[in-house]
């Protein structure tokens, strides 16, 4: 409690820091979008929205594209963040600055996982990976995207790229398990990994194990 207690002081000071550094100088976009983050990481949506909309419009008068950009990655984060997916793509859509490129990609690919659309995803997500191979939630992303289509030899490849520098992603572990099993293949151990790392996740993921077991024995039953 007194821990939670001390992380929302925390916040509160900096989100004050930030509001007296947008006055102090409000030509200067980071601290807009730095504002906006932190509030969307707050769960204050409204006020959130209501920051980033005003400093695009502050922005987008003066033509400043490397500040719209970036407002508009936050908006597009801030809309993802409340499950306003199509308003996010709408947002991630409209970055054209090289440097956010990948991040933006990387969103998009997101996005559509949550629209179940998953060979946009692929799409997207197979964009950023040639921006950052080596990005671990590019990589996840793209094993996600190619599990949900049944394509487990590429999404093992993905998988395995992660847990080669990261062993300790519960989330990886548990879909590498997932591939595993459909490829007929040794997955207990990474099961067990997952349920080590993360026991929360596991639990809410169990459901996913039999929903594959069922899949493969129908699968064998047709054959």
């Amino acid at each position: 409690m007194e821990n939670e207690q001390a992380k929302k002081k925390q916040s509160e000071q900096l989100v004050h820091r930030l509001v007296k550094a947008i006055d102090a100088n409000p030509e200067k976009f980071n601290n807009y979008y730095d504002l906006g983050s932190l509030l969307t990481r707050l769960h204050d949506y409204v006020q959130a929205e209501e920051l980033f909309q005003k400093a695009l419009g502050i922005f987008e008068k003066k033509g400043d594209q490397k500040a719209i950009n970036l407002l508009k990655y936050g908006l597009g984060n801030l809309y993802y963040s409340v499950e306003k997916v199509d308003e996010a793509i709408k947002y991630y859509n409209q970055i054209d600055d090289d440097r956010l490129k990948a991040d933006s990609y990387l969103m998009l690919a997101q996005s559509y996982m949550k629209k179940k659309q998953y060979k946009q995803a692929v799409a997207y997500g197979l964009t950023a990976y040639e921006l950052r191979s080596e990005d671990l939630e590019i990589n996840q992303v793209l094993g996600d995207s190619m599990l949900a289509l049944g394509e487990f030899k590429q999404a093992e490849q993905y998988y395995d790229q992660i847990l080669l520098h990261h062993p300790g992603r519960a989330d990886t572990q548990f879909n590498r398990g997932l591939v595993a099993m459909a490829l007929s293949e040794p997955y207990k151990k990474y099961l067990a990994q997952a349920k080590q790392l993360d026991l929360d996740y596991y639990q809410k993921s169990e459901k996913r194990i039999s929903d594959i077991e069922h899949a493969l024995r129908k699968l064998k039953k047709n054959d």
